[in-house]
């Protein structure tokens, strides 16, 4: 039976085939980007202090974003792959931890195919050479969910709340439970005009000796207010409620389970054809190289970060805890500052769960 220093020394050998240099992001990042792109709920798990600057600071809870904001700082503006191996640090229900991570992040590279088969093959590799058995790799597609959300009947102010809580079933059973007990359209209150409503709030704050600067404005206030209203007039039909919820509920074996998706959609006048094509495609590029791992899919299933696009991926084994997971996520370098849309794919693997997994 391998040792843990076994197991480590062939995962670093893997990692070392894809890139010749690993990369080390600080240990101390600012932590104000996780919550703006990384969300609450992943930034509730952040373990935080406040530098004497007045600003948020967090222990690296992953390497993905430190290292997409290196490769802006950098600024080549082409292609680059980034290998780590290093400690991330995150609470968890019984306190602070940390974890041994390595992974690879291709950032920039033209082809965005082969660049995500690389990263799968990678991660496959590394799996093999822990000597792993019974692996699960189960895909899902933000791309399909998306396309889903553009031709279903929804109003366009609720897509960006289902959007934002794609992947945690949790909150978005509770968003859509709120959608089928919404109030009809006329019994919602009238939206006012905007101009009229701060000029409102901005006498009764400035009469109650409120400051319009401190805090938040009127302008603020009202267009949150704006916003309230619109949601209670926009009621998502009954018809489209039921179609996303059986949408979600689809999850099993990659063949069945992607043909279930295609033919609810295709029922609904609804064009997923490029998500499915590209489902299909990579899964059997995977199968190729990988025959002995088996393959699901799951139509809910999404890493609760909303910085991924595209295809998505994690394995298990059995009765395991994730030990690998990863995909696109070709929005995050221009949410960071970069002037266009930048390719990116990478996954992490989770070091210390290969070794429990290999009964180490």
């Amino acid at each position: 039976m391998p040792t843990v220093a076994d197991i480590a020394r062939k995962l670093g050998a893997v990692l070392d085939t894809y890139v010749p240099e690993r990369t080390e992001p600080d240990l101390l990042v600012p932590a104000n980007d996780y919550f703006e792109l990384a969300g609450e709920e992943f930034g509730r798990r952040l373990m935080l202090t406040t530098g004497v600057d007045g600003h948020n600071y967090c222990l690296r809870p992953d390497f993905t974003l430190p290292v997409a904001q290196g490769f802006l700082r950098n600024g080549s503006g082409g292609a680059a792959s980034f290998g780590y191996w290093g400690k991330v640090f995150r609470q968890r229900s019984d306190g602070p931890a940390e974890f041994t991570q390595m992974g690879l992040e291709l950032l920039g590279h033209a082809d965005a195919d082969d660049a995500l088969d690389k990263v799968l093959r990678f991660v496959v590799d590394s799996l093999e050479a822990a000597e792993l058995t019974d692996l699960t790799l189960t895909f899902g597609s933000v791309a399909l969910f998306e396309a889903l959300l553009r031709g279903a009947d929804i109003p366009e102010v609720w897509v960006p709340r289902l959007r934002h809580r794609f992947g945690n079933p949790v909150a978005l059973d509770a968003l859509l439970l709120r959608l089928g007990s919404a109030p009809a359209p006329q019994e919602a209150g009238a939206i006012p005009d905007r101009t009229q409503l701060i000029a409102e709030i901005t006498e009764q704050m400035l009469t109650d000796g409120l400051s319009l600067t401190e805090g938040r404005t009127p302008a603020e206030i009202a267009d949150r207010f704006i916003e309230k209203r619109e949601l209670e007039a926009a009621r998502v039909p009954h018809d489209t409620l039921g179609l996303l919820k059986a949408f979600l509920s689809i999850s099993g074996g990659f063949e069945h389970a992607v043909a279930e998706a295609a033919r609810l959609c295709a029922e609904h006048d609804i064009d997923v054809a490029a998500p499915i094509d590209t489902l299909r495609r990579h899964a059997a590029r995977l199968t190729d190289f990988a025959p002995n791992i088996a393959l699901s899919f799951a139509a809910g299933f999404a890493p609760r970060l909303h910085y991924y696009t595209g295809l998505v991926f994690e394995v298990r084994g059995q009765g395991t805890d994730v030990l690998a997971s990863g995909g696109q996520y070709d929005r995050l370098l221009s949410a960071l500052g970069a002037d266009r849309e930048i390719p990116a794919s990478g996954a992490a693997i989770w070091v210390e769960r290969i070794g429990e997994a290999a009964n180490v």
